[in-house]
């Protein structure tokens, strides 16, 4: 079958590698008829080393079920699934307390921990019953984008706003306007949040932005942003901040930002061990610091029907898509922001 490996920083190739197969009885043989390229790839993109390589890529997907262990109880072939960024069985301690991505399992994993990947032809799912939810729709419904977007980007701004504890009536600022950004945006809105301030540079993209609920779109970054979030919210800052870049000047940025007592929550992958907690950046005024890799299992069942019956459609980052072939020019086009996110349909 044909997958998508990296081999380096910039290196991406389609090739054709060992058929995915049960291993497992709690496997489930997945074929995927729809999965996408991720702002989170862009990071090995520039910095993976050729030692790290060739890794095979993709962590959202959409597919039809062709085989299952013998284990499997939930699933039958036919059915169509979409499954998490991270692998779970949805039944341990963590499980139960929606941490999927802590799942204590020995399966349990992130995509990029295994030697399969969505940006292919097939896949195999570990732990079938805990991570793979059954989408109640063709494959080639007109939803299968937005629904798609519940594998991470959805439920990834989601998370940021509920770890930030967005409530009706505050004020928000979300930093990058990226997919995961934009849908913080959409999150923040469905929460009940008053102002939401967007900061992002791309017209296109904070267009979209204000489509999704942004009351303003703060282009500067930097002190000269810091200062306009400030200006917009009477000085003080806002609530919540929703970090959805992680480099450090998102996060400096974010610490100008936010209002005291208030929370940044970040779940951009951050590039960087050390950032500022001491007394003038988060202890002085009562900052709390929040976020981390969403388990955005927890919150399939929570976001699909706003999907389902057309109230949202977070589908809509979706501005390019092409087939495997087309992939590495995908790669290409969202690093220099041709694209904001580009849907593959194998």
């Amino acid at each position: 079958m044909r997958a998508t490996l990296m081999y380096q920083a910039g290196d991406v190739r389609i090739v054709e590698v060992p058929d995915s197969r049960i291993e497992h009885p709690t496997d489930a043989l997945v074929r995927i008829t729809a999965s996408c390229i991720c702002g989170s790839d862009l990071h090995p993109y520039h910095q993976m080393t050729a030692d790290k390589g060739p890794a095979r890529m993709g962590h959202e997907l959409i597919g039809v079920v062709e085989e299952t262990g013998s284990e499997v109880t939930t699933l039958a072939k036919g059915d169509l699934v979409v499954s998490p960024f991270a692998i779970s069985d949805n039944v341990c301690e963590f499980c139960r307390e929606n941490l999927q991505t802590s799942c204590v399992h020995a399966h349990a994993a992130f995509w990029d921990g295994l030697e399969e990947g969505g940006q292919a032809e097939a896949v195999r799912v570990p732990l079938a019953d805990g991570t793979l939810v059954k989408l109640p729709v063709a494959p080639d419904s007109a939803l299968v984008p937005s629904l798609l977007t519940l594998a991470d980007v959805f439920g990834t701004g989601y998370h940021a706003a509920k770890m930030a504890g967005v409530q009706p009536g505050q004020k928000v600022t979300v930093i990058g306007d990226g997919a995961v950004g934009l849908m913080a945006v959409l999150s923040a809105q469905r929460l009940g949040a008053e102002q939401i301030i967007l900061m992002g540079r791309h017209q296109d993209r904070t267009d979209l932005g204000r489509e999704f609920g942004a009351t303003d779109v703060v282009a500067d970054r930097g002190e000269e942003g810091i200062a306009r979030v400030r200006e917009l919210t009477g000085g003080h800052g806002t609530h919540a901040v929703l970090e959805a870049v992680g480099h450090m000047p998102a996060y400096e940025q974010a610490i100008g930002v936010v209002r005291p007592g208030g929370v940044i929550s970040r779940v951009g992958v951050p590039q960087y061990e050390e950032a500022p907690v001491g007394f003038r950046s988060l202890f002085r005024h009562n900052i709390r610091l929040a976020g981390g890799p969403a388990p955005v299992r927890a919150y399939i069942e929570e976001l699909m029907p706003d999907i389902l019956d057309g109230t949202i459609e977070p589908g809509k980052v979706f501005d390019a898509s092409t087939d495997l072939d087309g992939v590495p020019a995908g790669y290409r086009d969202m690093d220099e922001r041709r694209s904001l996110k580009v849907l593959v349909r194998p």
